[in-house]
Protein backbone atom coordinates (compact mmCIF):
# COMPACT_ATOMS: atom_id res chain seq x y z
CA UNK A 1 0.00 0.00 0.00
CA UNK A 2 1.43 3.43 -0.81
CA UNK A 3 2.13 5.37 2.10
CA UNK A 4 0.28 8.90 2.05
CA UNK A 5 2.32 12.04 1.15
CA UNK A 6 1.84 14.77 4.20
CA UNK A 7 0.15 17.54 1.50
CA UNK A 8 1.82 21.39 2.85
CA UNK A 9 0.82 24.89 2.03
CA UNK A 10 3.23 27.46 1.76
CA UNK A 11 1.79 30.85 1.37
CA UNK A 12 4.98 33.04 0.93
CA UNK A 13 5.31 36.31 -1.13
CA UNK A 14 9.16 35.82 -1.87
CA UNK A 15 9.56 34.19 -4.93
CA UNK A 16 13.21 32.88 -3.93
CA UNK A 17 11.93 31.67 -0.82
CA UNK A 18 8.86 30.25 -1.92
CA UNK A 19 10.76 28.14 -4.49
CA UNK A 20 13.35 26.96 -1.66
CA UNK A 21 10.73 25.71 0.45
CA UNK A 22 8.50 24.12 -2.22
CA UNK A 23 12.11 22.17 -3.44
CA UNK A 24 13.23 21.26 0.07
CA UNK A 25 9.31 19.86 1.25
CA UNK A 26 9.47 18.36 -1.93
CA UNK A 27 12.96 17.07 -1.76
CA UNK A 28 11.77 15.46 1.77
CA UNK A 29 8.98 13.37 0.61
CA UNK A 30 6.11 15.62 1.26
CA UNK A 31 3.38 16.97 -2.06
CA UNK A 32 4.13 21.48 -1.71
CA UNK A 33 1.85 23.83 -3.18
CA UNK A 34 2.79 27.57 -3.21
CA UNK A 35 1.25 30.52 -2.89
CA UNK A 36 2.02 34.59 -3.15
CA UNK A 37 -0.20 36.48 -0.88
CA UNK A 38 -2.45 36.00 2.05
CA UNK A 39 -5.74 35.89 -0.07
CA UNK A 40 -4.85 33.01 -2.67
CA UNK A 41 -3.11 31.00 0.52
CA UNK A 42 -6.50 31.25 2.69
CA UNK A 43 -8.43 30.54 -0.03
CA UNK A 44 -6.30 27.79 -1.16
CA UNK A 45 -6.16 26.00 2.61
CA UNK A 46 -10.27 26.59 2.97
CA UNK A 47 -11.37 24.85 -0.28
CA UNK A 48 -8.32 22.11 -0.20
CA UNK A 49 -7.07 19.14 1.92
CA UNK A 50 -3.99 20.29 3.59
CA UNK A 51 -2.00 18.89 6.60
CA UNK A 52 -0.02 21.85 7.05
CA UNK A 53 0.58 25.34 6.40
CA UNK A 54 3.39 27.39 6.21
CA UNK A 55 2.81 30.86 6.35
CA UNK A 56 4.75 34.41 6.40
CA UNK A 57 3.32 37.10 8.72
CA UNK A 58 4.12 39.59 6.21
CA UNK A 59 1.96 39.12 2.65
CA UNK A 60 0.27 41.21 0.28
CA UNK A 61 -3.59 40.92 -0.17
CA UNK A 62 -3.95 39.77 3.69
CA UNK A 63 -1.40 39.00 6.51
CA UNK A 64 -0.43 36.47 7.73
CA UNK A 65 -2.08 36.73 11.64
CA UNK A 66 -5.84 37.38 9.84
CA UNK A 67 -5.49 34.52 7.28
CA UNK A 68 -4.16 31.90 10.60
CA UNK A 69 -7.15 33.45 12.46
CA UNK A 70 -9.59 32.52 9.59
CA UNK A 71 -7.71 28.48 9.25
CA UNK A 72 -8.31 28.04 12.53
CA UNK A 73 -11.76 29.26 12.83
CA UNK A 74 -12.75 27.08 9.85
CA UNK A 75 -10.12 24.20 10.08
CA UNK A 76 -9.46 23.88 13.77
CA UNK A 77 -7.19 20.79 13.44
CA UNK A 78 -4.69 22.16 10.63
CA UNK A 79 -1.50 22.51 11.55
CA UNK A 80 -0.22 26.18 10.83
CA UNK A 81 3.74 27.28 11.55
CA UNK A 82 4.06 30.95 11.49
CA UNK A 83 7.13 32.29 9.36
CA UNK A 84 8.58 35.40 11.31
CA UNK A 85 11.08 37.97 11.03
CA UNK A 86 14.61 37.55 13.51
CA UNK A 87 13.97 39.09 16.55
CA UNK A 88 10.39 40.17 16.20
CA UNK A 89 8.77 38.82 19.53
CA UNK A 90 5.90 40.71 18.95
CA UNK A 91 5.31 38.64 15.42
CA UNK A 92 5.41 35.40 18.02
CA UNK A 93 3.38 36.32 20.31
CA UNK A 94 0.54 37.43 17.94
CA UNK A 95 1.00 34.55 15.96
CA UNK A 96 0.38 32.32 18.92
CA UNK A 97 -2.50 34.01 19.77
CA UNK A 98 -3.78 34.11 16.45
CA UNK A 99 -3.78 30.38 16.73
CA UNK A 100 -0.57 29.10 15.05
CA UNK A 101 1.08 25.85 16.59
CA UNK A 102 4.55 26.61 15.89
CA UNK A 103 7.09 29.32 14.66
CA UNK A 104 10.04 29.66 12.75
CA UNK A 105 12.11 33.07 12.30
CA UNK A 106 13.69 33.56 9.32
CA UNK A 107 16.75 33.47 8.25
CA UNK A 108 16.48 29.60 9.53
CA UNK A 109 18.12 26.24 8.78
CA UNK A 110 16.64 23.84 6.58
CA UNK A 111 17.21 21.49 9.40
CA UNK A 112 14.91 23.45 11.32
CA UNK A 113 12.24 23.75 9.17
CA UNK A 114 11.94 20.37 9.13
CA UNK A 115 11.78 19.68 12.77
CA UNK A 116 9.13 21.36 12.96
CA UNK A 117 7.08 20.48 10.28
CA UNK A 118 7.90 16.60 11.31
CA UNK A 119 6.80 17.38 14.96
CA UNK A 120 2.97 19.54 14.22
CA UNK A 121 2.45 16.89 11.49
CA UNK A 122 2.58 14.45 14.20
CA UNK A 123 0.47 16.34 16.97
CA UNK A 124 -1.87 17.03 14.37
CA UNK A 125 -3.48 13.49 14.06
CA UNK A 126 -3.84 13.11 17.77
CA UNK A 127 -4.97 15.29 20.56
CA UNK A 128 -4.80 14.86 24.42
CA UNK A 129 -8.14 14.76 25.08
CA UNK A 130 -11.30 17.06 25.87
CA UNK A 131 -11.22 16.41 29.00
CA UNK A 132 -12.65 18.94 31.43
CA UNK A 133 -10.56 19.90 34.08
CA UNK A 134 -11.45 21.91 37.86
CA UNK A 135 -8.56 23.90 39.15
CA UNK A 136 -9.04 25.87 42.58
CA UNK A 137 -12.32 27.17 40.99
CA UNK A 138 -11.68 27.43 37.11
CA UNK A 139 -13.24 24.77 34.63
CA UNK A 140 -10.91 24.27 31.54
CA UNK A 141 -13.02 22.75 29.21
CA UNK A 142 -10.82 20.31 26.35
CA UNK A 143 -14.05 20.42 23.95
CA UNK A 144 -15.05 23.61 23.94
CA UNK A 145 -11.33 25.07 24.69
CA UNK A 146 -13.08 27.38 26.98
CA UNK A 147 -12.08 28.46 30.49
CA UNK A 148 -14.27 30.40 33.32
CA UNK A 149 -15.20 30.62 37.20
CA UNK A 150 -18.75 30.14 38.47
CA UNK A 151 -20.09 30.75 34.65
CA UNK A 152 -17.83 33.84 34.05
CA UNK A 153 -15.82 32.84 31.15
CA UNK A 154 -12.17 34.52 30.02
CA UNK A 155 -10.58 34.77 26.91
CA UNK A 156 -10.54 30.84 25.06
CA UNK A 157 -7.49 28.51 25.14
CA UNK A 158 -5.64 27.43 22.40
CA UNK A 159 -5.37 23.84 21.95
CA UNK A 160 -1.54 24.10 22.86
CA UNK A 161 -2.27 25.71 26.37
CA UNK A 162 -5.02 22.83 27.16
CA UNK A 163 -2.78 20.18 26.42
CA UNK A 164 -0.09 21.77 28.69
CA UNK A 165 -2.72 21.99 31.47
CA UNK A 166 -3.44 18.31 31.21
CA UNK A 167 0.54 17.48 30.99
CA UNK A 168 1.35 19.15 34.10
CA UNK A 169 -2.23 17.24 35.70
CA UNK A 170 -1.07 14.00 34.50
CA UNK A 171 2.72 14.76 35.56
CA UNK A 172 1.76 15.88 38.91
CA UNK A 173 3.59 16.23 41.31
CA UNK A 174 6.63 15.81 39.14
CA UNK A 175 8.24 18.98 37.71
CA UNK A 176 7.94 19.26 34.18
CA UNK A 177 11.22 20.06 32.21
CA UNK A 178 10.90 22.40 29.26
CA UNK A 179 12.44 19.69 27.54
CA UNK A 180 9.83 17.23 28.17
CA UNK A 181 7.12 19.23 27.20
CA UNK A 182 8.71 20.22 23.98
CA UNK A 183 8.97 16.05 23.20
CA UNK A 184 5.73 15.14 24.64
CA UNK A 185 3.45 18.21 24.25
CA UNK A 186 4.93 19.62 21.20
CA UNK A 187 6.35 16.39 19.60
CA UNK A 188 9.50 17.30 18.74
CA UNK A 189 12.23 14.61 18.04
CA UNK A 190 15.58 17.01 19.00
CA UNK A 191 14.47 18.44 22.14
CA UNK A 192 17.54 20.66 22.31
CA UNK A 193 16.52 23.02 19.66
CA UNK A 194 16.52 26.02 20.19
CA UNK A 195 12.74 27.48 21.05
CA UNK A 196 11.19 30.14 23.31
CA UNK A 197 7.69 28.67 22.60
CA UNK A 198 7.23 26.84 25.72
CA UNK A 199 8.07 30.24 28.00
CA UNK A 200 5.89 32.31 25.95
CA UNK A 201 3.10 29.89 25.78
CA UNK A 202 3.31 29.37 29.53
CA UNK A 203 3.36 33.48 29.91
CA UNK A 204 0.25 33.38 27.97
CA UNK A 205 -1.76 31.03 29.42
CA UNK A 206 -0.45 32.12 32.86
CA UNK A 207 -2.15 35.82 31.60
CA UNK A 208 -5.61 34.21 30.95
CA UNK A 209 -5.80 32.80 34.15
CA UNK A 210 -5.28 35.47 36.11
CA UNK A 211 -7.62 37.17 34.64
CA UNK A 212 -9.91 35.07 36.47
CA UNK A 213 -7.78 33.77 39.42
CA UNK A 214 -6.29 37.40 40.11
CA UNK A 215 -2.71 36.91 41.59
CA UNK A 216 -2.70 33.49 42.66
CA UNK A 217 -0.81 30.98 41.09
CA UNK A 218 -1.55 28.11 39.53
CA UNK A 219 1.78 27.03 37.18
CA UNK A 220 4.36 27.00 39.63
CA UNK A 221 8.48 28.09 38.05
CA UNK A 222 10.51 25.60 39.85
CA UNK A 223 14.04 27.22 39.18
CA UNK A 224 16.53 25.21 36.77
CA UNK A 225 13.93 22.04 36.63
CA UNK A 226 10.53 23.15 34.86
CA UNK A 227 6.84 23.77 35.84
CA UNK A 228 4.20 21.81 38.02
CA UNK A 229 0.89 22.69 38.97
CA UNK A 230 0.67 24.81 42.71
CA UNK A 231 0.16 21.82 45.12
CA UNK A 232 -2.78 23.74 46.81
CA UNK A 233 -4.79 23.34 43.71
CA UNK A 234 -5.05 19.07 44.31
CA UNK A 235 -4.91 18.91 47.79
CA UNK A 236 -8.36 18.24 48.06
CA UNK A 237 -9.02 16.65 45.02
CA UNK A 238 -9.56 12.67 45.13
CA UNK A 239 -7.09 11.39 43.05
CA UNK A 240 -4.66 13.29 43.60
CA UNK A 241 -1.05 12.49 45.29
CA UNK A 242 0.50 13.26 48.49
Amino acid sequence: MQQHKARILVVEDDPAILRGLLDVLIFNGYQAVGADDGVQGEQLALVESFDCVLLDVMLPGKDGFSVCKALRKKKPGLAIIMLTAKGAENDVVEGFQSGADDYVTKPFSLRELMVRVEAVLRRSGRRMGDERLELGGLVFDGASLELSCEGTPAEPLTRREMEILLYLRRRYPAVVSRQELLRDVWGYPDVDIETRTVDIHMTKLRKKIALLAGERQFIATVRGEGYRLDPDLLRDTPDAEA
